[in-house]
């Protein structure tokens, strides 16, 4: 079993609410923030609180640099000191094509996809750092292999934030290794969550989607999580700035 505290932002549903259940059965306590669906992020921490894990919920819009500090003062201040962070949170942002995007909606998809897993990991890095008391952790950004195949029509601004997210990856693990800190991501396929309902229900997508998947069929959070409790976990210790695809084989 592990101890100390993993952030895990995004942590109320979907995938983030599988790495949040993973991690606490790995021993972690978990900080499961949200941004604003308190009902599934106090939902997430009763089921694991159930399962005899400990955990908290945290409002914050990652967004927020002020915001943002507050979480990774006060999370370790409730759960115990930072043994790491999971960017979970995340916006597919409006599913249309590129001439009909808006600015402001993708200005705010790149605030929560880019800038906020920058913000959540310089946050980190000040805790974690043995160069400054800490005792190293690991960090791991969620993607998506959208970010090397450009995803499906509609969600060009998306994958083009989720590359970003990949070249920060290993930007951040190569300045921060020194100092014991491991930074990967995880890079989903098409994954059965509320966030790809649209994606799914467009007509015929499920089904050329899991025509083109290697193992036949549609991920689940599970996948993802267990991917990710790798990367956190001491078994990964010499994995950095690395990309882990979880996606069946697309």
């Amino acid at each position: 079993m592990h101890t100390g505290t993993i952030i895990v932002t995004g942590g109320s549903r979907g995938i983030g609410a599988a790495i949040s259940r993973r991690l606490a059965a790995d021993g972690y306590a978990v900080a499961v923030n949200y941004a604003s669906n308190a009902a599934s992020a106090e939902a997430t921490v009763a089921t694991i609180e159930a399962s005899g894990g400990r955990a908290r919920a945290f409002q914050t819009d990652v967004a927020d640099a002020t915001a943002v500090g507050r979480l990774f003062a006060e999370a370790p201040d409730a759960l115990g000191p930072l043994a790491g962070l999971v960017n979970s949170a995340g916006s597919s942002g409006r599913f249309a094509r590129v001439v009909e995007q808006d600015v402001a909606e993708l200005a705010r998809l790149f605030a929560v996809n880019v800038i906020g897993t920058i913000l959540c990991c310089k946050e980190a890095a000040l805790r974690l750092s043995t160069q400054r008391g800490g005792q190293g952790g690991s960090i791991v950004n969620i993607s998506s292999i959208a970010a090397r195949t450009g995803g499906l029509p509609g969600i060009a601004p998306y994958a083009t934030s989720k590359g970003a997210v990949e070249s920060f990856t290993r930007a951040f693990a190569n300045e921060v290794g020194s100092e014991g800190i491991r930074v990967n991501a995880v890079a989903p396929g098409m994954i059965d969550t509320d966030m790809t309902e649209n994606s799914l229900a467009q007509p015929g997508a499920r089904e050329r989607i899991i025509g083109a998947t290697p193992l036949g069929r549609i991920g689940a959070p599970g996948d993802v999580a267990e991917a990710v409790a790798w990367l956190i976990s001491p078994a990964a210790a010499f994995v950095t700035g690395s990309v882990l695809t979880v996606s069946g084989g697309r």
